[in-house]
């Protein structure tokens, strides 16, 4: 539960702010994806009282993992670019040229946290599968979680 908290604090802190937000908001992802990255970082409090499922996490995950991957190969080498010039003042200015300048490396521990989720579920769900195929053997958005994550 912390790191699924601290996983959304970071995104909406570092990822999706306000200074970024529009360039992520032009990267070709559907309606779906967007929803699951959102459940996972914004409603933590939602699933404190009733709980999670594994195979939402999983789609959660593997959702944050493709948006990872498509961040990393096409917004963060233009993402100067796509915002444009920009007409902040002062410290306003400051923040956005600071959220700018560290994307790529916010975008990586956001890969990381993601993947420490992934790697613990999968422990979970090993534990839990009683000798039968676990869960996340048989989700084929999983199978290249790794090469999402890790780029």
């Amino acid at each position: 539960m912390r790191l699924i908290e601290r996983l959304g604090e970071h995104y909406r802190s570092n990822i999706s702010n306000r200074y970024v937000r529009p360039a992520l908001l032009n990267l070709p992802i559907d309606n779906q994806t967007w929803d699951l990255i959102e459940s996972l970082t914004e409603k933590s409090e939602m699933y404190l009282y009733q709980g999670y499922h594994l195979d939402e996490l999983y789609r959660q995950i593997a959702a944050s993992a493709s948006f990872v991957a498509l961040a990393r190969k096409d917004l963060a080498p233009s993402l100067r670019n796509r915002l444009g010039g920009g007409t902040g003042l002062g410290s306003d200015r400051v923040l956005r040229e600071m959220a700018i300048n560290n994307f790529a490396s916010n975008l990586r521990l956001f890969a990381d946290m993601v993947n420490e989720l992934y790697v613990k579920l999968v422990e979970i769900d090993k534990e839990h599968s009683s000798g039968k195929t676990p869960l996340y053997a048989q989700m084929e958005e999983l199978r290249d979680i790794g090469r999402k994550l890790v780029g």
